[in-house]
């Protein structure tokens, strides 16, 4: 995240905008039993580079506390989240960023190639851009099921959270990824971060499949 961007940032292939993978996007988690919240733990440290991003792109990083922490996942912010997902990920062209000590590379807003931070933060400015609170949009490291870090857009909504993903052309409830999850942008603040509590609950992959680790 915050130094040299492993390979899983980069991973979209064809096989993630496959035709199955096409026909996921048109299922709706609306009915879904798994969809529970993501509970903050403790605040712990921005990563770096998003520190940089707020400073590049201040306007993406206010927040109004009077704007609600939840999002109302009906049919049209359904249909609003997979067409953002959907657009996104094939608009941007995945490459491995190197995020040393020049500081040349930094996450940024709609690039013409970039990595999994670069579709994150766009993701997360495009609902911005479409009205949806800013408290309810929560940039989220994880770490994959083989241990490489990445970062994802959480999707706070009254029926849970809900994950946005360069790796899958699927929206999924947070409990449903092989992630083990580290820390996320707070809901009051989003210069901000925490940690997350009962990280194992958020590394069971599927019902009948076993934690990660």
């Amino acid at each position: 995240m915050t130094r040299r961007s492993p390979s899983i940032c980069i991973a979209i292939l064809a096989s993630a905008l496959s035709v199955s993978d096409a026909g996921a996007r048109s299922r709706s988690p609306l009915e879904s039993h798994l969809l529970t919240p993501i509970a903050d733990a403790s605040p712990t440290l921005a990563p770096f580079q998003h520190v940089r991003f707020c400073r590049r792109y201040p306007s993406d990083c206010k927040s109004n506390p009077t704007e609600s922490d939840r999002i109302d996942l009906n049919s049209d912010t359904w249909e609003l989240l997979k067409r953002v997902n959907h657009s996104i990920n094939l608009s941007i062209v995945p490459i491995l960023k190197g995020y040393g000590s020049n500081l040349e590379d930094g996450w940024t807003i709609s690039p013409e190639t970039g990595d999994c931070n670069d579709y994150a933060v766009t993701k997360r400015h495009e609902l911005l851009e479409s009205g949806l609170p800013s408290k309810a949009l929560r940039l989220s490291v994880v770490k994959t099921a083989s241990g490489i870090g990445h970062l994802v857009l959480v999707v706070a909504t009254t029926n849970g959270d809900v994950v946005m993903d360069n790796l899958t052309a699927t929206i999924r409830p947070w409990q449903t990824t092989d992630y083990q999850w580290i820390k996320i942008q707070s809901a009051s603040d989003p210069r901000l971060w925490n940690e997350i509590k009962s990280p194992d609950v958020g590394r069971i992959s599927q019902a009948g499949r076993k934690p990660v680790g």
